[in-house]
């Protein structure tokens, strides 16, 4: 994931920001190592009991004798930090371009290292308060509505997270001056040559990549092969079809909305790419509990919402270099309202508890709505909690002239040998 990452933003941004932008990449899967075993993989994992299901307080450190020494919680470990990588190269995308070294890395540490985590305590540990893999439901740690959230793959826990930080970090930074020319003024399209000629091959290679490492995420979410291939396989096609009909359907649709010029429609290569990723941010919550024409319904419906959410950021003058607010964050808040509309009661059960499907099934298969409650909720908290704490970490950054390079670092390029920020320089 992230190489895909890594090339659909060096084929993104100028070329004068080639290093920066693939420094970043590494450092996100890096940095995110280092901070997810010290404090991340114990917060998000850890028992969470003691504290209402709101963050985990065991297995910091990788301490062996709370880890037990088991190849299974190893294999976690690493599962999970992949996650976490992601989270943080979502908002690395968005920012590019104009936000500093020093800026980056403490955004990252905190949303590696404890904003990031919460959520994922919140939505996935066995003993979170909103998860719906608690298989007891009891008083002192109730299940959310009775059912938990659907959001078996992270549309929530971890694009929706990423999406939020990147919102927030990009509306306090500001758009990049070759996007606003003028301060304060509407957004311009960027020129034509603004992007390196290799840069289509590098944005198609790495949404390829992208859509490959998805069957890892999507399918080894079962966690289990074992009396689960069933489900990992559905999954990986509901994943495929989203995936497909995203892309196809944002191809055209996108044309339309745009317009004729010079009598002709436009097919353009960054709609059929964005679609496609949409498609599968929208389906990761619901891909192990959907029929396939489920999924291709989400997939064309998420179409609207990433073009929708294109023109809103456009109307807010909010500059997302990669446009990784549109897909992860609006389509992750639709993928996690889908779960609870269309995920049938034997999907449920295999995937989840069969003993609970009956009344946490989607409302569209006789369920009683609980799981589409428990999702809006999750939508909720996961926008307060991350919202505010993304703008306590880059308000204060802002505030304390940490957060956006110079102008003159900004038109000269980010690559260039020289100093960045108070702290850091740059070369190559």
């Amino acid at each position: 994931m992230q190489t895909g990452f890594a090339m659909l933003e060096v084929g993104t941004v100028n070329k004068k920001n080639t290093s920066n932008i693939l420094l970043k990449n590494v450092l996100d899967a890096s940095v995110g190592s280092i901070v997810w075993m010290i404090t991340g993989f114990g917060l998000a994992i850890g028992d969470a009991s003691g504290s209402g299901g709101f963050m985990g307080s065991t297995h910091m450190g990788l301490n062996e004798d709370e880890f037990g020494g088991e190849g299974y919680m190893y294999g976690m470990w690493l599962f999970q930090w992949a996650f976490a990588a992601t989270t943080a190269t979502i908002v690395s995308g968005a920012v590019a371009e104009r936000c500093t070294f020093t800026a980056y890395i403490t955004y990252s540490i905190l949303l590696t290292g404890f904003v990031y985590p919460v959520v994922v305590c919140w939505g996935w540990n066995t003993t979170g308060w909103a998860s719906a893999w608690k298989s007891v439901d009891d008083d002192e740690n109730p299940l959310l509505m009775g059912c938990g959230v659907i959001d078996f793959a992270g549309s929530g826990v971890v694009h929706m997270t990423g999406g939020v930080a990147a919102l927030v970090g990009s509306a306090l930074l500001g758009a990049r001056k070759a996007r606003q020319p003028v301060a304060g003024g509407p957004l311009v399209e960027l020129p034509s040559d603004y992007a390196p000629e290799y840069g289509p091959i590098f944005q198609t290679l790495g949404t390829l990549v992208l859509w490959m490492g998805w069957y890892g995420f999507n399918g080894v979410s079962t966690l289990y092969i074992v009396n689960y291939g069933l489900v990992a396989a559905k999954t990986m096609v509901t994943t495929t079809i989203a995936a497909g009909t995203g892309a196809v359907t944002t191809l055209f649709v996108g044309s339309l909305m745009d317009g004729k010029t010079d009598g002709q429609y436009t097919l353009k290569l960054g709609n059929v790419q964005n679609g496609l990723l949409g498609g599968l941010v929208a389906v990761t919550a619901s891909c192990s509990v959907i029929e396939p024409y489920a999924a291709f319904v989400i997939g064309f419906l998420s179409c609207f919402v990433y073009l929708g959410a294109v023109k809103t950021l456009d109307a807010l003058r909010i500059d997302d270099v990669v446009l990784a607010i549109p897909v992860h964050l609006f389509c992750g808040c639709f993928g996690v309202i889908m779960a609870g509309l269309f995920a049938t009661k034997e999907n449920y059960a295999n995937a989840y508890y069969s003993d609970r499907a009956d009344d946490c099934a989607g409302v569209f298969y006789g369920g009683n709505g609980c799981s589409l409650a428990a999702g809006v909720v999750f939508i909720l908290s996961i926008i307060a909690w991350v919202g505010a704490w993304s703008c306590v970490v880059f308000g204060g950054l802002r505030n304390m002239g940490l957060l956006r390079v110079e102008e003159h670092v900004e038109e000269e390029g980010m690559d260039k040998v020289g100093r960045h920020d108070k702290f850091v320089a740059m070369t190559r």
